[in-house]
């Protein structure tokens, strides 16, 4: 009986632990959908704990985008993570299981999104880290970026700043659970890339850090013991730029991360070329391979974007597809994709 009861239990840990797991998946920019369209999805939602691995960058075992979105310099991107691939639902927590600990988000300068692998130099330009929370006895009980993005449906609002150059740039967010942090290589972290085209930019150039290299397993911020009173928490990596943002953990959603839901903006597609585009722009850069969105038949219709979600559990959005393409499941019964009907 005593065995029984202990590989239930057991099982019953493991199966809360898994659950807890998740993944940024989606972006925004300026309030417009544009989906999983310029994500380089990871694989699974399953975190990283080696910070030395080339895994590290961009997380284990992603392939290039099918595109890359389309960012004016100054303008407000907004990622979005979730447990299970496609699920976008606010009915669920974005990361569960207490998985509490900072979001931070890097970007890179490269040639080309849809090539680079990482190697180049990264510069912080937001952090939603840690603040102390009134009456809290332990670390569990504070103000932590992973709480936000529970309390905002799984949203960060990220400004990009106004003077960095034009161009292609890999976008890395980074959301660090601590709480197995106290014991040696305890710290999960979920990492995601995007490919992103940046216009009307200027000459900055923000000294950058390496990815592995950056964080080293014994950081104070990395191996810490969240169940105990803390103090003062410093997050793991340089610090943000001074173009970029420091959220004070435990603000209240705002902008996209508090208005944007799941159908109620234009969904747009990223571009395969050198630049972003709309699916129905005329643009000679898309590729040819790639249909442009259908008109819709009338007002009131509503086509996802070539290569964007179009079904899966928790989703609300359009589930029709733009011509020459089907909704096919990718990862049912979680997540269905707009794909070639070929």
């Amino acid at each position: 009986m005593k065995s029984t009861f202990t590989a239930v239990l057991a099982a019953a840990l493991a199966a809360n632990k898994v659950a807890g797991h998740a993944m940024f998946q989606q972006l925004w920019v300026d309030g417009t959908d544009y989906g999983s369209s310029c994500i380089r999805m990871p694989g699974s939602n399953s975190p990283l704990t080696n910070v030395g691995s080339k895994d590290f960058i961009c997380n284990a075992g992603t392939k290039a985008a099918p595109g890359k979105c389309d960012v004016p310099a100054g303008s407000t991107v907004t990622v979005e993570m979730h447990q299970q691939p496609g699920d976008r639902s606010c009915n669920n927590e974005a990361i569960g299981g207490a998985h509490w600990g900072p979001v931070q988000i890097y970007l890179t300068k490269v040639a080309d999104a849809a090539k680079a692998d990482g190697t180049t130099g990264w510069f912080k330009i937001f952090s939603d880290s840690w603040s102390k929370k009134s009456g809290g006895a332990v670390g569990d009980d504070d103000n932590w970026g992973t709480r936000d993005l529970n309390k905002c449906c799984g949203k960060m609002d990220v400004k990009i700043p106004s003077d960095i150059p034009s161009g292609d740039y890999l976008l890395r967010a980074e959301a660090l659970a601590l709480h197995t942090a106290g014991q040696a290589n305890g710290a999960q972290f979920y990492v995601s890339c995007y490919q992103i085209t940046v216009s009307g930019g200027g000459s900055a150039s923000p000294p950058t850090v390496k990815f592995p290299g950056a964080y080293s397993q014994s950081d104070p911020g990395i191996k810490i013991n969240i169940h105990a009173a803390v103090s003062n928490y410093i997050a793991p990596g340089p610090a943000v730029w001074g173009g970029g943002t420091n959220r004070t953990a435990g603000s209240a959603c705002t902008g996209c991360a508090s208005t944007c839901k799941v159908g109620s903006s234009p969904s747009k597609t990223a571009g395969k070329g050198t630049s972003a585009v709309s699916p129905d722009s005329s643009s000679s850069s898309v590729d040819s391979a790639e249909p442009a969105a259908a008109e819709p038949e009338s007002a009131n219709a509503c086509s996802a974007a070539a290569y964007g979600q179009c079904g899966g559990n928790g989703y609300s959005g359009c589930t029709s597809c733009p011509s020459g393409f089907t909704c096919k499941d990718v990862s049912p019964p979680y997540y269905s994709q707009c794909a070639p009907a070929s």
